[in-house]
């Protein structure tokens, strides 16, 4: 079985300036587990959970700047909410939220778990850790579209990139898999000479590439994509097209919950909500919703983290009086 990595390649052999299709096959097993491990979902709402893992991964490969992907669709069915986020590192972590009572059928399609009553959407952001001059995070929404994961975020890309783009995902209780093309906008030839004919060859070579590749990548059944290795599948699939691979890019599991982010949490809350918790409950405990890791915060904790004027530190001193 492969390892957790993206393998990215190109049609039209070596000369990038010249490729008119990019593509991108990530293969998840370990990330996956480790996702799957901390929550208990029914398979209808893992399959979709892998999808949009593997999706995300495909996406936040080509980012330009150095942040996270954050994929939402907000449902109207049994499934509410279903997150993932994906670094431009390629560290994944995902979560899900369901309706209390909801009745998951293992045939479920993807219309009836989260576009039900036709009130669904996507959400997606593009979040930047290193704000430089005028680099805010991105947000787009757009009604959901489709009757898969892969057809409704096909259909953002093309709304917001305006980019002719296909993806195929599938996933289990083992692991994640995704493959996505990409038709990429035409350069354009030298300036000067019949620059109208050059232009339209290259258009037209272009569009013939993105015909075919679709094609052949239609032939794709889901089971395959489960079980077949990116090299394997690149060959059997376009075998007769010239691609450029690159080294494949690692994936793995992490979440980027801390203590500290908790505590900064509760800080926001107010002190006579956490009070309120204390007094009722004793601790305050906040599971991340991401990996369900738990932080306790006891009553000297939580005075600490009101009497301190920065966060860190405080967490530090309610540590430091615990032990």
């Amino acid at each position: 079985m492969a390892s957790d990595q993206l393998v990215k390649f190109l049609f039209d052999g070596a000369d990038v300036r010249k490729s008119s299709v990019r593509g991108e096959i990530v293969t998840l097993d370990a990330s996956w587990q480790e996702i799957r491990s901390r929550h208990e979902y029914p398979m209808p709402v893992l399959r979709l959970l892998g999808e949009m893992v593997a999706a995300s991964a495909l996406l936040s490969a080509n980012l330009k700047f150095n942040g996270a992907l954050v994929i939402q669709i907000h449902g109207d069915g049994p499934v509410r909410l279903l997150v993932v986020e994906c670094s431009t590192d390629l560290t994944l972590r995902a979560t899900a939220k369901l309706a209390e009572g909801g009745v998951l059928e293992d045939d479920a399609s993807f219309t009836s778990l989260v576009n039900r009553q036709g009130r669904g959407r996507c959400v997606i952001t593009l979040d930047p850790r290193e704000r430089r001059a005028g680099q805010q995070p991105y947000q787009g929404v757009v009604p959901l579209e489709g009757d898969s994961i892969a057809a409704a975020l096909g259909n953002y890309l093309r709304r917001s990139e305006q980019l002719e783009t296909q993806l195929w995902l599938a996933a289990d209780e083992i692991c994640a898999r995704g493959m996505l093309l990409q038709r990429l906008p035409i350069s354009g030839g030298a300036q000067g000479d019949a620059p109208d004919t050059g232009f339209d060859a290259d258009e037209e070579r272009g569009e013939e590439t993105w015909q075919r590749a679709v094609t052949l990548a239609n032939t794709l059944r889901r089971d395959e994509l489960l079980a077949t290795l990116p090299e394997t599948l690149m060959h059997r699939l376009f075998w007769e097209e010239t691609l450029r691979v690159f080294d494949p890019l690692p994936a793995v599991f992490a979440c980027s919950c801390s203590r500290e982010r908790v505590a900064a949490m509760l800080l926001t809350l107010g002190r006579e909500e956490v009070d309120a918790t204390l007094a009722q409950e004793g601790h305050v405990l906040v599971h991340c919703d991401f990996c369900n890791k738990g932080y306790s915060f006891d009553a000297v904790d939580c005075v600490q983290l009101f009497t301190t004027t920065n966060t860190a530190d405080g967490v530090r001193s309610a540590r430091q009086q615990r032990h």
